[in-house]
């Protein structure tokens, strides 16, 4: 039976999440982390895409992405395949290091892309690796907060629906994600 075939729409922005093979650990010391970041920015170079968010947990990851010019399933490719070359030649092991093709839901503009933004944020936290998100380092989430740069992150994609200025913009933000609840209503 055939795959269902994946729709590319360049505008907009996709939740993707994608977990080791049967749950195992994709990240097993900070040397993984890093490198995959290394690799997404890599990527990012040669196949330019938009990253809203992102979060590295152990055992699977999660993105907040757009690509206007290749299709997702392009740009996914690249990072798995890179991805799970290093994995199986740094831990000498051959075959699947992703548990199957990765998962992708378009995220609605507006509301939708804070709530994912938020979602994946939280995600340490919700699994109780950390109290806060601002503790975990493998995250998108500080770069919400300081004024550091990652010409990776589009940041403006999600702070744009806060009103203010450039630091306004982060407070509210900071604020909207001391929230926590996933059911409250959005106001911005």
């Amino acid at each position: 039976m055939p795959r269902k075939k994946r729709i590319w729409m360049p505008n907009a922005f996709y939740h993707i999440v994608c977990r080791g093979n049967r749950r195992d650990d994709l990240f097993m010391d900070k040397g993984d982390y890093k490198t995959f970041l290394y690799l997404l920015q890599t990527i990012h170079q040669k196949t330019p895409f938009e990253l809203a968010s992102y979060c590295l947990m152990s055992n699977h990851f999660h993105l907040q992405l757009r690509s206007k010019d290749q299709p997702i399933s392009k740009v996914m490719s690249l990072i798995n395949k890179r991805y799970a070359d290093y994995y199986n030649t740094k831990y000498k092991l051959s075959g699947h290091v992703f548990e199957r093709r990765y998962y992708d839901e378009i995220v609605e503009p507006g509301a939708g892309m804070i709530k994912v933004s938020r979602y994946i944020h939280l995600n340490p936290v919700k699994a109780k690796m950390v109290e806060n998100p601002e503790q975990y380092p493998w995250s998108s989430y500080r770069y919400f907060l300081h004024t550091l740069g990652n010409e990776m992150l589009a940041m403006d994609e999600i702070l744009a629906y806060f009103p203010g200025d450039g630091m306004e913009k982060r407070r509210k933000y900071k604020e909207f994600m001391e929230k926590q609840e996933e059911t409250e209503e959005i106001s911005v």
